[in-house]
């Protein structure tokens, strides 16, 4: 068998997909390990659509997380996490309170209703699904899950499979697992700096009005390393300053993009300068693999 490379690779974290192939939508749901993740999030642009964002603040009392959901759907596909939820709460899985365990399930969405049908989308049921599928094997990858619908290269109108991509980059005994919904304005740029995706001729080309709520990346980094919800929210910066990286142009007015930083903290502390690195390398590598995995599918 060979090694997992993917975000899975990393131990304590399963993911699970639902796609719907015609309708060009899906979710995909990260399972935290039993007892939580450390978990913060970093939110820019004008129009990020979100779940139990303000949760993730740092100065908000709640630390850890029980699953993390990023869904196609636009704001319908919210609704997929009741579906996580419900199967974490048959497991006995949640932040303990007086009466009952409370998951926690916070979850982000693009905007995906223009490529395929717009009256199909993740609700409770599809949620239920891929939490109930999620395993610790290879992540798939490509246009399945929450990037199923996911788009690039907007600005011109139209775009290009943007997919859905997962990579885990190791260096010096440290490890971090990255996801990416890559659904942007911009075009996605390759190692050298050439055009993967999109026109490539740079916005002002045409006379072209994206929609407003159209566009958006969805990042999901884990770490077996023991992080403060303060240093996964610099991390989770971090790997928005990624996004500009690999992403031409990034964060415009167009853009809701997302970026979540959750730990297992089942290992101690990592050099910090050496995880923002890995961070930053596994998101723009995480962002060219659903490119290039969803030009196979």
């Amino acid at each position: 068998m060979s090694e997992n490379r993917t975000l899975t690779g990393i131990p304590g974290f399963l993911v699970g997909h639902w796609t719907h192939a015609e309708a060009r939508t899906g979710c995909t749901v990260i399972l935290c390990p039993p007892e939580g993740a450390v978990a913060s999030a970093s939110f820019l642009g004008p129009s990020p659509g979100t779940r139990e964002g303000v949760l993730l603040s740092p100065d908000k009392k709640i630390e850890r997380i029980h699953a993390l959901l990023l869904t196609g759907g636009s704001a319908f596909g919210l609704g997929a996490a009741g579906g996580v939820v419900r199967v974490l709460e048959e497991r006995g899985v949640g932040h303990q309170t007086p009466w009952a365990r409370v998951p926690l399930v916070p979850a982000a969405v693009i905007y995906d209703l223009g490529v395929g049908r717009a009256d199909i989308r993740p609700g409770e049921a599809q949620g239920e699904h891929a939490a109930r599928t999620a395993s610790a094997d290879p992540v798939p990858r490509g246009l399945v899950g929450a990037g199923t619908g996911a788009t690039a290269g907007k600005y011109l109108g139209g775009g290009v499979p943007g997919g859905l991509g997962s990579v885990l980059l190791e260096r010096h005994g440290v490890r971090v697992g990255a996801l990416a919904v890559v659904n942007p304005i911009g075009d996605v740029l390759d190692e050298r700096g050439g055009v993967l995706a999109g026109p490539g001729v740079g916005p002002g080309a045409a006379a072209f009005t994206p929609g407003d709520v159209q566009n958006t990346t969805l990042i999901a980094v884990v770490t077996e390393h023991t992080l403060s919800k303060s240093e996964c929210r610099r991390l989770a910066d971090a790997a928005q300053a990624a996004l500009a990286r690999v992403i031409h142009p990034s964060h415009t007015p167009w853009d809701g993009d997302s970026a979540f930083v959750l730990s297992a903290a089942t290992r101690p502390p990592a050099d910090p300068l050496l995880l923002v690195a890995l961070v930053q390398e596994a998101v723009c590598a995480a962002v060219r693999d659903a490119v290039r995995a969803a030009r196979t599918d």
